[in-house]
């Protein structure tokens, strides 16, 4: 197939979720089927155009901005505000360009979610099919159930009511979508019931690139892989430091925590990072990191998709205490290859236990990794992503 992608990260180098997920994704499909490529590009992003191999032809990179609009026109509007922060008339251009100068079979644009949407620019092409890959909806959707205040909780009931009418409108415009958990399927289905072909692409591994010798194993260290300048990790952070590490320290008070990934303009001192927090900033290769901690710890509280730090982690054997939602749409089973903890007190135990319990650490270590080995390698979700594909093509062409 000829497949024009639109993406809201330069799938390269795979050093955060969003771009992990591009990157071999992509890859997978360029080994059978030609690829051009749209995307916008951060400012801590380079363009590399041969990083996802010969068949995926970069057609351009669009700078991603934002362009505040007023609280007035965002009420006025029919749409969320942040979809018409985020339009970006240069990237409408480079599409009307592309399908002007090629016929594709389809058109697949990355990642629809709250942070990023590629979906305006789906518009420009209406004769093609096209494909949405990692619709996510929860997050705003929790977000805006989340608010206490009347005039907060007033605005984001708008800002709910508005993500769903426009989600909706998206998935009857479009001619198929995948999604990156089962969580994520099941809030699709809640919007537009029995909607179809709809297809859950889990996230995956690279379980080669895990294995190696990365150093031996520090006690008393804690481990939080994600950028806090992503919400959810610092709301994650944010709880984990109030409320949990405390209890922690109670018992064990020489615990070190990392926090890796970028931190740059956040608002730390809303953080009570305190001693023996360490904030490595962003890390080039964060796999030592991790595999040298005795517990990798994901409390996330908000967020959709499914958790690449927890499978990161398992790959490299280093243990996971985290919330049920941390290990969303993971099929994980907590006790055998995952510890779960919602509350403080429970989450603070389970840490505890394992940095306690050496045999508890090397059992669930090992049947993590065997689970990652069998579930969640990158070339199934391609499959599953491929499969989609070629049914909406075939839909189409009758």
């Amino acid at each position: 197939m000829e497949i024009l992608c639109l993406t809201g990260w330069f799938p390269y180098p795979p050093d955060n979720g969003a771009r992990i997920r591009l990157y071999h994704l992509l890859c997978s499909l360029g080994l059978r089927h030609r690829l051009d490529l749209i995307s916008f590009l951060r400012e801590d992003e380079q363009v590399k155009p041969e990083a996802l191999g010969p068949s995926c032809r970069l057609l351009g990179a669009v700078p991603f901005q934002i362009t505040p609009r007023s609280a007035g026109s965002g009420l006025l509007s029919r749409y969320p505000r942040s979809l018409e922060e985020q339009y970006n008339p240069a990237m409408a251009t480079l599409v009307r360009q592309a399908i002007a100068g090629r016929r594709y079979d389809l058109v697949l644009a990355c990642e629809i979610g709250p942070g990023v949407s590629t979906a305006p620019y789906l518009w420009e092409m209406d004769s093609l099919p096209r494909v949405i890959e990692d619709l996510e909806v929860s997050m705003i959707l929790a977000k805006a159930q989340a608010q206490r205040a009347a005039p907060a909780r007033w605005r984001q009931r708008l800002t709910w009511w508005k993500q769903r009418r426009y989600t909706a409108e998206l998935l009857h415009r479009v001619n198929g979508c995948t999604v990156a958990s089962e969580a994520e399927r099941r809030a699709v289905l809640d919007i537009v019931p029995g909607y179809r072909p709809l297809a859950v692409v889990p996230n995956g591994v690279d379980m080669e690139r895990y294995r190696g010798d990365f150093g031996p194993v520090e006690p008393d260290t804690l481990v939080f892989p994600g950028a806090l300048t992503y919400e959810a990790n610092f709301e994650a952070m944010r709880f984990f430091l109030s409320e949990v590490l405390p209890l922690v320290r109670a018992t064990r008070p020489r615990v070190t925590l990392r926090i890796t990934g970028r931190s740059d303009g956040v608002p730390l001192d809303r953080l009570p990072l305190g001693e023996n927090v360490v904030l490595t900033g962003y890390l080039a290769d964060v796999r030592p990191a991790i595999a040298r901690s005795s517990v990798c710890v994901v409390p996330m509280t908000l967020g959709g998709g499914t958790r690449l730090k927890i499978l990161e982690a398992m790959a490299l054997g280093t243990p996971v205490v985290a919330t049920s939602k941390g290990a969303e749409g993971l099929e994980v089973t907590s006790g055998e290859d995952i510890l779960i903890a919602d509350t403080p007190e429970e989450f603070a135990a389970q840490t505890l236990r394992l940095l306690e319990d050496p045999e508890l650490r090397a059992r669930l270590a090992d049947n993590a990794r065997r689970l990652v080995s069998l579930r969640y390698g990158w070339p199934a979700s391609a499959a599953r992503l491929e499969a989609l594909l070629q049914e909406v093509v075939a839909e189409h062409s009758k």
